[in-house]
């Protein structure tokens, strides 16, 4: 599996790795399937992301992915993080393996998901916002 040269330097240097104290929304999401599990605090500020960290357990993608993710997010309003899509986080990275794209949108939704504890600490309305899936269906995949 090739990994750009990225990849590699985010998840060896991963950037913005911690929580936030008192983190305007907190995200989590996982997929148990593959046991990575992402957790994205933002720190917001009138509406744009001053700050943006995270706690992944997963495989060097999913690091990589998060690491990349927070760059992205900072400074950003947040319309515009709204448009950071898992693509934008793999361009970012000059591309994943096939088999790692999960981990970008893994990324994306817990990027989203702490927008989404934030809106519903503060009681901000955000454009287009989906509250957070539960569980992640990603086609079972039984042996």
């Amino acid at each position: 599996m090739e990994y750009s040269e990225k990849v590699m330097e985010h998840f060896m240097n991963p950037r913005n790795v911690g929580e936030i104290e008192a983190a305007s929304g907190v995200g989590t999401v996982g997929n148990v399937q593959c046991g990575d599990i992402m957790r994205v605090f933002l720190k917001i500020e009138g509406d744009v992301v001053t700050d943006a960290s995270f706690k992944t357990f997963g495989c060097g993608a999913a690091v990589a992915t998060s690491s990349m993710a927070t760059e992205l997010v900072k400074g950003k309003t947040i319309a515009e993080v709204m448009q950071i899509t898992n693509k934008a986080v793999m361009d970012a990275l000059d591309g994943l393996p096939a088999v790692k794209a999960h981990c970008s949108v893994l990324a994306e939704e817990a990027v989203q998901a702490a927008l989404w504890d934030y809106s519903q600490k503060s009681g901000v309305v955000i454009e287009g916002l989906k509250p957070p899936k539960e569980e992640h269906e990603h086609g079972h995949h039984h042996a």
